[in-house]
């Protein structure tokens, strides 16, 4: 019995010291990546953009894949949307009017602005 736990013991060492490190980088890498996506996800979520917004059907406002498709996902535009989750605005997207955020921070702001850009394909 003890020997059959030293064999299994040796095994799964012998096993595990062949794994690379390099493969453990890219994944940390990409999970960062992926946990800064999903904060601007989970800000949305939380906030009052679910009652005007969905992710792929016109409600009020534009579908988040809509505003994708429309702006390409660089500095500039994401400035352009912090801006007009903050301040508000209409007449981009028809005469509805999207109700300002001004309690909202300039970083939440462009976390969600970049997770909506992000969607693009």
């Amino acid at each position: 019995m003890k020997r059959n736990f030293l064999l299994l013991g040796l095994a799964v060492f012998t096993l595990t010291s062949f794994s690379k490190i390099d493969g453990d980088k890219k994944y940390i890498k990409k999970t960062a990546i992926v946990e800064q996506t999903n904060n601007g996800e989970k800000l949305i979520a939380k906030s009052d953009c679910v009652g005007c917004h969905k992710l792929d059907k016109k409600l009020i406002g534009p579908s988040y894949l809509d505003i994708a498709k429309k702006y390409p996902n660089n500095d500039k535009n994401v400035t352009y949307l912090v801006g007009k989750i903050i301040k508000g605005g209409s007449g981009v997207w028809g005469t509805m009017p999207m109700s300002a955020h001004s309690s909202l921070k300039k970083e939440d702001a462009k976390s969600m602005a970049q997770y909506i850009l992000g969607l693009k394909k």
